[in-house]
């Protein structure tokens, strides 16, 4: 096999083209055997197999800097640098991640994980570069759905402006490339990057300006039939406009064109955009006709391309579907998606309500401050982006959603842990950076049925309010859930030698903890807060005096959120106590399945239990 004569950087390179077109199909094998097997992203990489065996072909990634966006589409890099043999461990706990790792080997030159990064990471290496006048070349690869971000966009314009040596890769999955206007535009691209055309047409506009009288026009006039032209047959006017020289677009799939024009793009000087045109999921024909379903997967089996568990209701379809319902009483309900309809159980919304569905693309700020738009225009906007999305619009929910009290609703999926996509996706961090907003109200549900009561409530609520859940299914326990009132906990067990208070996902925990203590005849009173902005002190307050004893879990950061609360109000009221919090570290979380990592962090319901009994009732007889 070729494969095997791939094991360290810079070994792509020895290979004849015929061999890497040979490689190419070992290594689509690879990422299915792998991908079918651990779960992980599938289409993206499988469409970007040609096109990374090229770029690693042409420039050196023990010296060059290749930054990937989003990161999600780097499987074929890290098999061409030294981690082939690892490759198997892809998105397992202790194993290699699923993302671009700075410590996991010297030629992942960023970490990313969010969408729209790339050309702002590789401007500053850039920019570092000629400042310390080394010598190494800086490309971005990002895809055409990442454009749609605004801080793409942005370093385009710096990038641009700047005229700063570097070449973006613009990597679209979403066309297919026409032979008749792709051939054009190939040879136009190569009659552009010829050495003797940028110095030929300068010398032509200074002899035909010495003409008397018209020569000034003459140029002008032949100026603007130029940009017509390429406004008619070159799609990257835009990128040329603000000072990009555009090339392509270029079969992604063909190894000898790519490695042609990369090799001729690396020789011009100022920013360059090579526009690459590749099909997602190539190679696998259940990928290639539903790109979106195999996006990201789950253990599938690669004879049927269907997946090996059958997947039950979760919390995005349960939010999708009684949003649905909601949506038939309430005319005003409209939804908000950032790039995730199906993400985020949104797409029976999106064909039952057409023109009240609104997918905004990879632009959640974007998408924060439309919702305030609706909401100030009477509309009730549901929008759901995932918990580390949310991240990239909090001013957006700041300044546009709470300054101006609006009723949004933002519903935080994927909150807590979600396991193997690791740091970059992990939900650790909403309890705490909304709770520091004003006017903003957080919920968080227990089960699928509080999910239902809380989304009824919060399309009555006159204000901004969260509701944030976690990824998957829900985890029963015998209690029904009551009427949502504004700041109201629920207590779900009374008891005299233990407070728990919980909230969300962790009430589970809370729950089973508090039977296995029973069983030790350790009375329990155990809490659901529901509302972790406004706080039930009241309750929480009352029950703390009467049992003297105190635990909180929570499944977010342990600054900042409920815990944080929590210890606030004990300092507030002056309560003497005996009080311990579980919750994540403050530092941020790698990949792994959510059952290893809790046994990791000491946040499972076996540690828990034992360290209550330890640190609480160890001089009892139990």
């Amino acid at each position: 096999m070729i494969l095997d004569k791939i094991n360290k950087t810079n070994d792509i390179k020895k290979l004849s083209l015929e061999e890497k077109k040979e490689l190419a199909d070992e290594i689509r094998s690879y990422l299915l055997d792998v991908v079918s097997q651990n779960g992980g992203h599938l289409a993206s990489n499988l469409g970007i197999v040609e096109l990374t065996i090229a770029l690693e072909s042409i420039f050196d990634v023990s010296k060059d800097k290749i930054v990937w966006d989003v990161g999600h589409q780097c499987y074929v890099h890290k098999i061409l640098n030294g981690r082939k043999n690892d490759f198997r461990s892809l998105r397992k706990f202790g194993g290699i991640s699923g993302f671009p790792n700075v410590l996991e080997s010297k030629t992942d030159a960023f970490n990313t994980g969010h969408s729209s990064t790339s050309i702002s990471a590789a401007m500053g290496y850039a920019s570092a570069r000629d400042i310390y006048h080394k010598d190494y070349h800086v490309v971005a690869v990002i895809g055409d759905g990442a454009l749609t971000g605004g801080m793409a966009l942005e370093a385009l314009n710096h990038v641009g402006s700047s005229g700063t040596k570097m070449i973006v890769i613009l990597n679209d999955n979403e066309m297919s490339i026409s032979k008749n206007i792709g051939g054009i535009n190939l040879l136009l691209t190569k009659l552009r990057i010829r050495k003797n055309y940028t110095k030929s047409n300068r010398t032509g506009k200074r002899i035909v300006n010495h003409i008397p009288i018209v020569g000034s026009y003459l140029v002008r006039f032949v100026s603007k039939m130029k940009s017509s032209l390429k406004q008619m047959i070159l799609p990257g006017m835009y990128f040329e406009e603000i000072g990009f020289r555009y090339l392509g677009p270029v079969d992604g799939h063909d190894i000898a064109d790519l490695e042609d024009l990369l090799s001729k793009a690396k020789e011009l000087d100022g920013p360059t955009l090579i526009h690459v045109i590749t099909k997602k999921g190539k190679g696998y024909s259940y990928a290639e006709e539903n790109p979106d379903k195999f996006h990201g997967v789950s253990k599938f089996d690669l004879a049927t391309g269907k997946a090996v568990k059958f997947k039950s209701d979760d919390y995005s379809k349960v939010f999708g579907s009684t949003l649905v319902s909601l949506a038939k009483r309430y005319k005003k309900i409209v939804a908000i998606t950032a790039a995730m309809k199906d993400g985020t159980g949104l797409s029976e919304f999106a064909k039952t309500f057409p023109n009240r569905f609104f997918d905004v693309g990879i632009a959640e700020q974007h998408a924060l401050t439309f919702a305030a738009g609706l909401s100030r225009a009477g509309m009730i906007p549901f929008i759901s982006i995932y918990s580390s999305f949310y991240q990239r619009g909090y001013d957006q929910v700041i300044h546009d959603i709470c300054l101006q009290n609006l009723h949004v609703v933002m519903c935080v999926d994927r909150a807590g842990i979600v396991g193997n996509d690791g740091a970059t996706h992990q939900g650790m961090f909403d309890l705490a950076f909304f709770r520091l907003v004003p006017n903003l109200t957080i919920m968080a549900p227990r089960d699928f049925k509080q999910l239902e009561l809380m989304m009824n409530f919060a399309t009555k609520y006159d204000g901004p309010i969260v509701i944030r859940y976690p990824r998957g299914g829900e985890k029963m326990i015998p209690y029904s859930p009551s009427t949502i009132q504004l700041g109201r906990a629920e207590v779900l067990q009374s008891g005299n030698d233990l407070t728990i208070i919980t909230i969300g996902n962790s009430v589970y925990k809370g729950y089973v903890i508090q039977e296995r203590l029973k069983q030790k005849n350790i009375s329990c009173e155990l809490i659901d807060c529901r509302f972790l902005k406004p706080l039930d002190k009241k309750t929480i307050v009352n029950s703390i005096q009467k049992t003297k004893n105190l635990i909180v879990i929570e499944d977010g950061t342990i600054v900042g959120g409920l815990c944080t609360a929590v210890k606030e109000l004990i300092i507030e009221k002056n309560i003497d106590c005996l009080s311990s919090f579980y919750a994540y570290p403050d530092h941020f979380i790698e990949h792994g399945s959510v059952d290893e990592l809790e046994k990791k962090y000491k946040q499972d319901i076996s540690f828990i239990y034992k360290d209550v009994l330890r640190k609480f009732f160890h001089k009892k007889n139990v």
